[in-house]
């Protein structure tokens, strides 16, 4: 592919690193959270450019180079997808009336002190049930991210618990993705990773809920039970709020668990979130279609409401905020955020020196706690170099397979050191395909949420801390 005139050094393949690294801080620094509407991207695009011209001094083609950026593309098309029918769900699911309804009746048996504790667990439950943290929180996450700013808690303390439980979910269920990749990675079978990872995942969950629970106990919200009865009242005047509407998100968890692929559950669910809307909320129809012809209304109100942004007015301006959506055309901002880092990630691949640099770290692989160490290093460092959670899985599993085999190490370890570094910390990163399609579903920057989501962070940790301590660390049988 190359014609190498000398051996590609660490120092030039970190180079496009540290110069995106400068860009970003740049970023952050003048722009803080706006710096995702723009500012980022280009500074992706940039260190991708770097890393071009780094590469054909070395001799690179840049056919070799586009192709590269064309399969990184590719692989991330699947969530640029979800993403869009995502942003078009959550147009449909307001209008409808079930997102209102979710926070009318989670407005009623929230207790603002056990809030972020109930969040986080109902979160990890849905998740467990879907095998999809994207889809809990594109669904149940949005419901429960108003409910609590009604009761006037910090939306990015609130996303991370939603955020840490979803994760959770995400990771231990047997339906998810990134729980049956990491074990084919690794070679092991699905069960006994699963059974493994909860040895590392369990006290990390219940460190988080203690520390939400310590939060919860100290924390002073603004909001009054007279103050509830009012967004209550708001919310009855403008929907037809009723239990029936639940059968709609019901259905789309149904949907998941029964393993139809995220896509056409997804859509399938926007579809009849658009069909409730015609049925329930007739009123909202003619209000947001602005005619007296209510085929005319019916139809330019839905697709508004899946392809642009959707306001709904009350009279209560502490709740306008809640009823308002996107649509397609709010996530294309995460949508061009995601294709720029792609674009880093494939030149960054193609040129080798993505290879180059996971070559060093495997040097520093010694032993049990430097081996997996190492390995949750490496696996945050894909997530930040090729802004993918799957790479930060697949190319550390091939990457130290036989070094986990070469010190007796059962693959398990591998397995579970995988999903505790590579699956959790991917949401954490603001170009990451995860971090900026969580931040633009929540409307909460990365970075804001980022601190509270304990879960997220306290597992490569953990993970770390039994591979010093060795304990459950499992040995081949000889």
């Amino acid at each position: 592919m190359m014609q190498k005139t000398k051996p590609l050094s660490l120092l030039v393949a970190l180079l496009p690193i540290f110069f995106l690294t400068v860009l970003l801080s740049l970023n952050v620094f003048y722009y803080g959270d706006d710096s995702l509407s723009g500012a980022n991207q280009i500074a992706l695009l940039l260190a991708a450019a770097f890393c071009t011209v780094l590469a054909s001094k070395r001799g690179a083609k840049w056919s070799d180079l586009l192709e590269g950026i064309k399969n990184s593309i590719s692989d991330a098309l699947p969530a640029l997808l979800i993403l869009l029918i995502i942003g078009s769900l959550a147009g449909t699911w307001l209008i409808s009336g079930i997102v209102p309804a979710m926070i009318y009746y989670g407005l009623q048996i929230v207790n603002p002190t056990y809030f972020l504790v109930a969040a986080c667990i109902v979160s990890a439950i849905i998740s467990l049930a879907t095998g999809s943290s994207w889809s809990t929180i594109a669904t149940i996450g949005v419901a429960l991210l108003g409910i609590g700013q009604a009761i006037g808690m910090s939306e990015a303390m609130v996303a991370g618990a939603i955020i840490s439980g979803a994760y959770f979910g995400d990771k231990m269920s047997p339906l998810s993705d990134t729980t049956n990749l990491a074990p084919a990675m690794a070679g092991t079978d699905l069960v006994a990773h699963i059974k493994y990872m909860t040895y590392t995942t369990v006290p990390s969950i219940l460190i988080t809920l203690l520390i939400f629970l310590m939060i919860g106990f100290n924390l002073e919200t603004k909001t009054s039970p007279d103050n509830i009865e009012v967004i209550l009242t708001a919310l009855q005047s403008k929907f037809t709020i009723t239990p029936w509407l639940f059968v709609v998100p019901l259905a789309v968890i149904l949907l998941i668990v029964k393993k139809v692929p995220a896509i056409p559950s997804l859509f399938i669910g926007t579809l009849l979130g658009a069909f409730t809307a015609l049925v329930a909320q007739p009123n909202i129809i003619l209000e947001l279609g602005n005619s007296s012809d209510y085929f005319k209304a019916s139809f330019m109100t839905i697709i508004d409401a899946m392809s642009r942004e959707t306001n709904i007015t009350t009279d209560n301006e502490m709740i306008n905020g809640l009823l308002s959506t996107g649509g397609m055309f709010g996530m294309l901002n995460t949508v061009w955020l995601i294709i720029c880092a792609m674009c880093f990630g494939g030149v960054m691949e193609a040129s080798g020196f993505l290879s180059r640099i996971s070559n060093a770290l495997m040097k520093l692989a010694t032993n049990t706690a430097s081996l997996v160490a190492t390995t949750t290093g490496t696996c945050i460092f894909f997530n930040m170099t090729a802004s993918d959670q799957y790479l930060a899985i697949v190319v550390p599993g091939k990457m130290f397979k036989d070094a986990y085999k070469d010190l007796n190490l059962a693959p398990e370890n591998l397995s579970r050191t995988l999903e505790d570094s590579g699956t959790v910390t991917s949401v954490l990163i603001p170009w990451n395909t995860c971090g900026a399609t969580q931040a633009s579903v929540l409307g909460v920057a990365t970075l804001a949420y980022l601190p509270f989501c304990f879960f997220n962070i306290i597992s490569p940790f953990m993970t770390m801390l039994y591979a010093v301590i060795g304990y459950k660390i499992k040995k081949l049988k000889s």
